[in-house]
């Protein structure tokens, strides 16, 4: 897959560095020669020192042949245009960029640009290591709206439904796994002491199904 990385910052230099040793062809392109500096020096993609807006640039680059481009700058004017641009004009079928201001994320939904807000999805996923350091998030969809957590199962949880678990929360059941072999759990599913069990939820609805898992190790506060 031909992949272009516009900006090569702290995150362009590192998601292109990803890229070249997945086995993609990588080209970078930023308008300082000094950035490339970032990347690592087994990196052996191609460089190009340039404005990202120029068409020769993005030419030279392959945009007219890439699979996708992710641009990455500190600027978000300038990613929201780039990205228009790739997607309008050279019809890159898969176009991502990056959200610098979290204020700005209604331009990016108002052209209906791919984005990550890593900032806003950085400090989501501080919170939750700080109020839910026993459970573990293993997929994270968007900007962190949606997440799949895991955790198991301990003494005060075994006996109890999916049902009673998740009641009333902004979740529903992905997996249970016991015993070695995973299978789909319906709210009815009762639990045991060791199950692994994953969850999609909201932060909120994460929140609820944590509070109930009081120090007792009982839903719900029943001692």
């Amino acid at each position: 897959m031909k992949v272009i990385v516009i900006g090569c910052g702290r995150m362009g230099a590192e998601l292109a560095y990803q890229l070249y040793k997945s086995g993609q062809d990588v080209s970078v392109i930023d308008d300082s020669d000094d950035a490339f500096k970032l990347l690592p020096a087994d990196f052996n993609g191609r460089f190009f020192e340039g404005d990202a807006m120029s068409y020769d640039i993005l030419r030279r680059a392959g945009i007219e042949k890439c699979d996708s481009l992710a641009v990455v700058t500190n600027n978000d004017p300038l990613n929201l245009v780039i990205a228009r641009v790739a997607r309008e004009e050279f019809k890159v079928k898969n176009v991502v960029a990056r959200n610098y201001d979290p204020q700005l994320r209604p331009l990016y939904d108002a052209f209906d640009i791919q984005y990550i807000t890593a900032t806003g999805w950085a400090a989501q996923r501080l919170e939750e290591m700080i109020y839910h350091s026993e459970v573990r998030t293993v997929f994270s969809a968007g900007n962190g709206e949606i997440e799949i957590y895991e955790f198991t199962i301990g003494d005060g949880c075994a006996g109890n439904t999916f049902k009673s678990l998740l009641a009333g929360a902004e979740a529903i059941p992905v997996s249970l796994t016991r015993s070695g072999k995973s299978v789909l759990p319906n709210m009815d599913s009762i639990l045991e002491l060791g199950d692994i069990i994953h969850v999609s939820s909201t932060l909120e609805g994460v929140k609820m199904l944590r509070s109930r898992i009081c120090p007792s190790g009982k839903i719900g506060g029943k001692k």
